[in-house]
């Protein structure tokens, strides 16, 4: 049985990530909890505990274009299915967090807010943010002029001010700021 969950939905720019792990039959941890709920210096020690113990985990990711071309929930849901089947164990069960499911061959079930009522959804929604959150500091050395690394690709004041200044860049998606795409080529 593996869980999944995504990070990633809502920003302006970056991937959408997401995550699948299994965990040892009865796993516990002190901590290990939703991943919005933990402090960010928290959120990367549970990390390490995680890669640590997991008998599988994988993250994935669907791209901005992937997104600006399918849209956010089916790009979500092809994150789900690279990570599940990027699994070195495979799974015979997927316990999805939130209410949709992506189309592929295993069983399934939605557990809305699984990420607190689930360890291994808990676990898959660590791995993935954490792991976005270092792909958005990555691409702050990119493009520094953008502050990713304040903002990870939310939507904040700073980076509307950011994209105002200097424009979208190539990680930005599109379909995420259309009324600022009009003027520009695409």
């Amino acid at each position: 049985m593996c869980g999944v969950d995504e990070a990633g939905r809502g920003p302006l720019a970056g991937p959408v990530f997401a995550a699948a792990v299994i965990l040892p039959r009865d796993y516990t941890h002190d901590v290990l909890n939703d991943s919005k709920k933990l402090s960010e210096k928290k959120r990367e020690q549970v990390y390490d505990d995680i890669i640590r113990d997991a008998v599988s985990f994988c993250v994935a990711q669907a791209s901005e274009e992937e997104i600006d071309e399918i849209n956010i929930l089916n790009a979500t849901f092809l994150a789900m299915k690279r990570a599940i089947l990027g699994l070195s164990v495979k799974a015979d069960f997927a316990y999805i967090d939130g209410n949709g499911l992506p189309k592929m061959q295993i069983a399934q079930q939605c557990i809305i807010k699984g990420d607190a009522k689930c360890m291994s959804i808990a676990a898959a929604s660590i791995l993935c943010k954490v792991s976005r959150d270092k792909y958005m500091l990555e691409l702050s050395y990119d493009y520094p002029k953008y502050q990713f690394e304040k903002h990870k690709g939310y939507g904040t004041k700073l980076h509307y001010e950011m994209i105002e200044e200097y424009g979208i860049s190539p990680v930005h998606r599109r379909t995420f700021l259309k009324k600022i795409c009009k003027g520009e080529n695409k």
